[in-house]
């Protein structure tokens, strides 16, 4: 349920007020900027205009955070350092695409290779120095960081399920056409990281990438202007997300995308899509203005009409999305405001035509794509489980070793889930016995071995890499998941379908504000706690509980898990529980320190 609260109007055609980064962006020479300049210039950083135009190039700026410790001493200064992140469509990715980024993740980053909610990959702890060699070595992998993010359309997803049943063939077709659709058209790309050559076309020696010097490259006098027919010279006025869904799996959470196309199927195959606009978590903590919004069917269409409908989605926000107040740019805002008739009559415009009424298409599953499943034609997948997506060795724990021998050896095709987890694919039966047989020698806990609240949930990186961070997340939420799983034992609850999903600042990386329970950085070791969300994502949850300390997480939570064991009706999950008895009732359960009137914070 969206919120009801009355808030005032996104800025729009009429307002002339924009922010810095609007007029950054319209300076830059279609994303070129200051850039070369500055990744040449010896220094470790890039100043703040060109940091906010890096990120149209795949990269953000950040900071060793661990490092601000060392501040108090003589001559020691920000560490900073930049995460690299992959665009892939649908998450689907060659075995030899597989190795040449695992190969980047030691050359370049810190060793590890952290699978994304959005189907994406990262890299963490890149230098300056190593920037330019890092993007390049990713295109010479065939993939690219163009768009990954920035003010354009990002990754598109779309069920990873690797089924040959023309459905979901059509499904990764879809994305993959949106994608190469809404992608930016600027050579800047080219010019900076490649040379001016297209993906894969430079030089290699030994497999990686050979690099030539880093020199401003511009375009030949003759050359034609760029043009971004889609986007023009200020792209949009905030990131833009795109996801497919089907309606008996909404592994991608549809309601959380900017723009999502929910399939209509007939015999099998796409006729047509109901229309989704405005979602997104993000939201600033101790402003009403900002909230996080579930999105809206606006329309119903035929399946031809794909790439003309997210296009004019799209020209629609550019035009009359927020450009003066970045925290009330996203387009959910837009809606939110204007309500989706409105909404649907300016959008009829952009299309040339009335626009049919949405369907009604009910989602009714989802599904993590765990273990071992049947992909057809005597063919199988396997879904690995990866704890909050970070592919690493650490110890006896040798996750990211196991994965490339497997890869090197079964050479499986490979597809990243919404739940930052991997999808080993196209392997023959007999490659079981190799697969469990290399996991248990690597420290590897199959998906069965697991439990479920561990499986389902996710965190975003936060400290000690992402600026935006103000408490821990990835580094946090494996001690609260040990926790949870000795009171859902004691509770004989283990087999329940219970989502945790944290974040540690409340732009909402990880969609906790859909979840059974959602945990957001406050400040430090204080966090939120939201309770009420579901598995299938259709619904916000609400603010339980304000500036909880981190050790205590779990025993406010704990109360409640009994209440639900006592309380439950027949088939209601936690969340169900929790939205039927609300945040007054849910209160009542706790001990009365830690549900004191003092604590009690109305539900947003």
């Amino acid at each position: 349920m969206n919120s009801m609260k009355s808030h005032p109007k996104s800025g729009d055609e009429t307002d002339p007020k924009r922010s810095n980064v609007e007029i950054v962006k319209e300076a830059s020479d279609y994303l070129r900027g200051d850039i070369v300049r500055e990744l040449a210039d010896g220094s470790d950083h890039v100043t703040k205009d060109s940091s906010n135009l890096l990120k149209f190039h795949g990269t953000y700026q950040q900071e060793d955070r661990d490092a601000r410790k060392l501040r108090d001493k003589t001559g020691v200064h920000k560490h900073y350092m930049f995460m690299v992140r992959c665009k892939i469509p649908g998450g689907r990715l060659t075995p030899e695409q597989y190795l040449g980024l695992d190969e980047l993740a030691d050359r370049y980053a810190n060793g590890t290779i952290r699978l994304t909610t959005r189907q994406g990959i990262q890299f963490h702890g890149v230098l300056k120095k190593d920037l330019h060699a890092s993007i390049a070595g990713i295109n010479q992998a065939l993939v690219s960081t163009l768009g990954a993010c920035g003010d354009v359309e990002r990754n598109v997803m779309c069920c990873p399920v690797p089924i040959h049943d023309g459905l979901h063939e059509d499904l990764q077709a879809a994305a993959d056409a949106i994608a190469s659709h809404l992608a930016p058209r600027t050579r800047a790309y080219f010019e900076i990281w490649l040379n001016g050559q297209p993906a894969g076309g430079a030089a290699t020696k030994h497999g990686a990438a050979v690099v030539r010097p880093l020199t401003p490259s511009r375009p030949q006098p003759t050359a034609p202007p760029d043009d971004e027919p889609i986007y023009g010279k200020t792209y949009l006025p905030r990131k833009f997300k795109t996801g497919l869904a089907l309606r008996d799996d909404n592994c991608i959470d549809i309601y959380a995308q900017d723009l999502g196309f929910l399939a209509d199927v007939e015999q099998g195959r796409i006729v047509g899509w109901n229309v989704l606009v405005g979602g997104g978590m993000g939201m600033t903590h101790s402003n009403p203005d900002t909230f996080p919004h579930l999105a809206q069917p606006v329309c119903w269409i035929p399946a031809k009409a794909l790439l003309n409908t997210a296009e004019a989605v799209v020209k629609l926000y550019r035009d009359h999305g927020n450009r003066g107040d970045r925290k009330r740019a996203r387009i959910k805002y837009l809606i939110h405001d204007w309500g989706v008739p409105r909404f649907r009559e300016v959008l009829a415009e952009y299309m040339g035509g009335l626009l049919a009424e949405p369907k009604h298409m009910q989602l009714y599953e989802l599904d993590p794509h765990l273990g071992w499943q049947p992909q057809g034609e005597g063919r199988w997948f396997f879904g690995l489980s990866i704890e909050n997506g970070r592919i690493k060795d650490d110890g006896s724990f040798r996750l990211r070793t196991a994965i490339r021998k497997l890869v090197e050896r079964l050479r499986p095709n490979l597809r990243i889930t919404p739940i930052q987890d991997l999808l080993l694919c196209d392997l023959p039966a007999p490659a079981r016995q190799e697969i469990e047989k290399t996991l248990l020698e690597h420290g590897v806990l199959r998906p069965d071995q697991l439990s479920i609240v561990q499986k389902l949930s996710m965190a975003c990186p936060a400290i000690p890499t992402c600026g935006l961070a103000v408490s821990e997340s990835e580094r946090a939420l494996p001690g609260i998941i040990d926790q949870l799983e000795v009171e859902l034992r004691r509770l004989g609850l283990e087999q329940e379908n219970i989502v945790v999903r944290m974040t540690g600042c409340p732009n909402g990386c990880a969609r906790p504000y859909q979840s059974d329970i959602g945990i957001v950085g406050r400040s430090g070791d204080k966090y939120t706690l939201y309770v009420g969300g579901r598995l299938l994502g259709d619904r916000l949850n609400f603010l339980l509980k304000d500036l909880v300390p981190l050790r205590e997480v779990v025993p406010t939570l704990a109360p409640l898990l009994e209440g639900y064991r006592a309380l439950r009706l027949e088939r209601e999950g936690f969340g169900d529980f929790c939205h039927r008895l609300g945040q007054e009732a849910l209160l009542a359960l706790l001990p009365p320190s830690a549900s004191s009137p003092a604590l009690r914070i109305a539900a947003s």
